[in-house]
This record gives structure tokens, C-alpha cells and sequence, in this order.
């Protein structure tokens, strides 16, 4: 018999992986709702650091964190670039076709 593996708990482990991440991220990024970017990079974040590691690394409270990093959230540039570092990913830009 074959184990079942949710779904959350395959795709928690398949962002560890930097690479996994940045193309997920960029998955979510095609999207024009700013909201799905911030859930994928929530996701991303607990899976590669936890939000804990996350609030020391980026100097932010954990509330903070829960709040930018949701779908409701609206943070600022310097933030998300501080979330992307504390997780080893980083912004890339390319252009449109």
C-alpha cells in the first residue's frame, strides 16, 4: 500500500529547496492579485526558516509578519526584499513579451 502524502505537508517540504521556492514564487508572481504572492511567500518562508527565525532575521514581530504576509497584507518594498533575504532568495526582474 501506497503511503498518501497531503499536499501541504509534499509541498512544506518541496520549499526547502531554493530553487523549488524561487519557482513557485514566480509561479505565484504571474498572477495579478498581489495576495497570491503574498500567501506563496508566507508558505515559503515558514517552510525554508519558520516565522520565528524569520522575525529575528528580519527584525519584525511575528504579528507583524502574519499580518504583511497575508493575503490582506500590503508590505512595504524593504520588507519583502528582508523576507526574500532571510529565506536565501532574492528579486529578479525580467522583462515582459
Amino acid at each position: 500500500m501506497n503511503p498518501v502524502v497531503k499536499h501541504d505537508e509534499w509541498l512544506f517540504e518541496q520549499l526547502k529547496d531554493a530553487e523549488f521556492a524561487a519557482e513557485y514564487l514566480n509561479a505565484a508572481n504571474e498572477d495579478d492579485d498581489p495576495a497570491t504572492y503574498l500567501a506563496a511567500l508566507r508558505k515559503v518562508a515558514e517552510a525554508r526558516c519558520g516565522m520565528t527565525a524569520l522575525a529575528a532575521e528580519t527584525q519584525l514581530s511575528r504579528e507583524t509578519l502574519y499580518r504583511t504576509l497575508s493575503v490582506r497584507g500590503n508590505p512595504t518594498i524593504k520588507t519583502l526584499m528582508a523576507v526574500l533575504k532571510a529565506t536565501g532568495l532574492k528579486f529578479s526582474v525580467k522583462p515582459t513579451h
